[in-house]
């Protein structure tokens, strides 16, 4: 073991990665593998990682994390793009607490990275190695690494609270933004996405909550139900009696010849016209009748002719059928 640190070629930089179970302090080497290391040390000065987690543990293998989603499916680098695995002859996985990159195969390098937990020689030229733990912090990283996990998720996330940048290996490192605007950034788009989900779910009753729901639901259905305006029907057109008879005994053409008025249900024209007032109407009606004293006696003679029709056919149906009613 002591071979295998002695054969490392020297490091230069250095970050802090504060985490929620203690600091992990990584050292780099920008020299053997260039792009990894300015992809990882930009990353760290632009907040990327900060209230990241490590969404893998695989005890005795690796620790895994980088990825801004937390499924293990997202990240990228600050190329835009995947780059190209970078291998050296003097790095190699021999011993627990190295810092690689992750990858789903050739050069398709992005954020993620992990820590090793052992001896992993099986991912030699396969992962880009590009530093190391040092110091006493590699006991915070195996602690980390028997976490409880679930299908090598961490039952309680695991999270990188914030990295500093002890020492940054390059000089001309121009960062898109910085770790207070990218925070400011997510905070806002945070708070768009839950007005968002606000808005859909204002207004809908989530009855489900409630042990009375499917009543309110059935209660409410009846009070709309019941607002819905209907013809009012008689007890003739409702019960299914033979007693009860649905013959109309005075037709409406009947009714209105023997009254003059218009039914309601018929629909009256319209006219630009003003009405005229109920009143006024009526007025006028008693004021023929007196004005011509024949017609009127001759209208009520009709009339009592209408009713004894009606009479003798209400008889008749009483006779037929028992009682009756109009």
């Amino acid at each position: 073991m002591s071979y295998a640190y002695a054969s490392e070629p020297p490091t230069k930089g250095k970050v802090i990665l504060k985490t929620s179970m203690g600091d992990l302090e990584v050292e780099l080497w920008p020299k053997e593998a260039p792009k990894a290391t300015r992809n990882f040390v930009q990353l760290c000065l632009e907040g990327y990682y900060d209230n990241t987690v490590f969404h893998r543990i695989v005890k005795n293998f690796i620790v895994q994390g980088g990825d801004p989603t937390g499924t293990g499916l997202g990240g990228e680098s600050i190329y835009n793009e995947p780059f190209a695995d970078e291998f050296h002859s003097r790095l190699r996985f021999s011993h627990r607490g190295l810092l690689a990159m992750a990858n789903t195969g050739r050069n398709t390098n992005t954020s993620q990275f992990f820590f090793t937990l052992d001896k992993t020689e099986d991912l030699n030229r396969k992962n880009t190695i590009f530093g190391k733990i040092v110091g006493d912090t590699i006991y915070n990283l195996l602690e980390i690494g028997e976490v409880e996990v679930e299908d090598e998720k961490p039952v309680y996330p695991i999270v990188i609270k914030s990295v500093e940048v002890l020492y940054n290996p390059f000089d001309d490192i121009e960062t898109r933004t910085t770790a207070q605007e990218r925070a400011a950034k997510l905070a806002e788009e945070k708070l768009k996405a839950e007005r968002e989900a606000n808005k859909k779910t204002k207004g809908k009753k989530n009855l489900s909550l409630l042990s009375f729901g499917d009543e309110a639901a059935t209660e409410e259905t009846i009070i709309k139900s019941s607002n819905v305006k209907k013809k009012i029907a008689s007890s003739h057109d409702l019960l299914d009696d033979g007693r009860l008879s649905k013959e109309v005994i005075v037709s409406k053409d009947e009714l209105k010849a023997s009254t003059g008025r218009v039914d309601s249900d018929e629909k009256k024209p319209t006219s630009s016209a003003p009405a005229v007032p109920a009143k006024r109407a009526w007025e006028d009606e008693s004021e023929e009748e007196d004005s011509d004293p024949e017609a009127a006696e001759e209208e009520r003679a009709q009339q009592r002719r209408l009713v004894e029709v009606a009479k003798q056919r209400l008889g008749g149906s009483a006779a037929a059928g028992g009682t009756s009613k109009v």
